[in-house]
């Protein structure tokens, strides 16, 4: 009956939830030494295992590596069979194995004793061939696999991916590694883009700028803010300082109150003092700033309100590009 897998499904959840509990209390002056270690490699961490194992250490190469320790992962077979020549004796190895008897991993650790490279081992047995011969042992042991056979990997590999994520983070910490280290490992991403995304790097520049003089009309007004398409125009004095600013809002009050609106000039109906940005701006404060006065677009100068905008960012062009995703 349906029911029947729902109790099975919460038992799983259960019995892996206990595990990662459990956890805890392995946070240990071992794990501590391994963070020590770690931190003073000046080469790479390597992962390896087999199996399921080898699919968490590929997890926690990933996550060493984007906290800004340099990590990869060797599958322990491939290993064997020449890959291990990509480990250098400057390096440090992490070995992964529930059991602890996994021949292919096991048969690294003379390489890895003749190199002098230091071996911290994510075991689950701390009587295993391989708990023997690694220089730090990570416990990642648990009490049952929470399957109707209990030795489908499934509580074991959730504390080994748990462990590894406990090790990444520490490290990072310990590095003081910040937001914007992160952002520099991952520019495709939202964070990313979020901090290193400038208002240069995005605004609209040359012919693309919305300008009209102080004393044009404003149907010449109503006709360069549609065909720039930002909903401003920047109004000009005589010496091409930028003096006001019109809006789209503008526009359409004028025209509803009708008395020859698109015959006036263009300083009777401008605001002064139109708001600007620095180019070096990040994208996300330029969004800010926006939201805080309360309008769509921000002229862009390069030090100060001198002269004529070098140019402008919309909204739209912020949130086109995915800083807020």
């Amino acid at each position: 009956m349906p029911s029947s897998y729902l109790e099975k499904a919460r038992e799983v959840i259960r019995g892996e939830s206990k595990a990662i509990a459990n956890l805890e209390k392995r946070i240990d002056e071992n794990f501590e030494k391994a963070v020590e270690l770690l931190y003073k490699v000046k080469g790479k961490v390597i992962l390896t295992g087999v199996g399921k194992s080898g699919l968490i250490g590929r997890k926690i190469a990933s996550t060493l590596s984007s906290t800004g320790t340099p990590s990869f992962f060797i599958h322990a077979y491939e290993a064997g069979h020449g890959d291990l020549g990509g480990v250098g004796k400057n390096d440090a190895l992490i070995v992964i194995s529930n059991s602890g008897e996994t021949s292919e991993v096991v048969g690294l650790l003379p390489f890895a004793r003749k190199m002098k490279i230091p071996v911290i081992g994510f075991v689950g047995n701390s009587r295993s061939s391989l708990a023997q011969k690694c220089d730090i042992i990570i416990n990642i042991g648990v009490e049952l696999e929470p399957c109707p056979l209990g030795i489908v990997p499934t509580a074991s590999t959730v504390v080994a991916l748990a462990m590894g994520d406990a090790l990444a983070i520490a490290l990072m910490d310990k590095r003081k590694f910040k937001e914007n280290d992160f952002a520099g490992l991952h520019p495709g991403g939202s964070l990313g883009r979020r901090l290193l995304t400038t208002v240069r790097d995005l605004m609209n520049t040359g012919e693309k700028l919305p300008f009209a003089g102080i004393n044009d009309s404003m149907k010449k007004v109503l006709f360069t803010m549609t065909e720039k398409g930002f909903g401003v125009v920047g109004i000009l004095d005589k010496t091409n300082n930028l003096t006001g600013v019109i809006t789209d809002g503008d526009l359409r009050r004028g025209l509803e109150r009708g008395n020859n609106f698109l015959e006036k000039a263009a300083k009777d109906i401008m605001s002064i003092n139109p708001k600007w940005i620095n180019p070096n701006t990040l994208a996300i404060d330029a969004l800010y700033q926006m939201e805080e006065y309360a309008v769509t677009s921000l002229f862009v100068y390069e030090s100060e309100k001198v002269g004529k905008p070098v140019g402008i960012i919309h909204i739209h062009d912020i949130l086109r590009y995915g800083i807020m995703s």
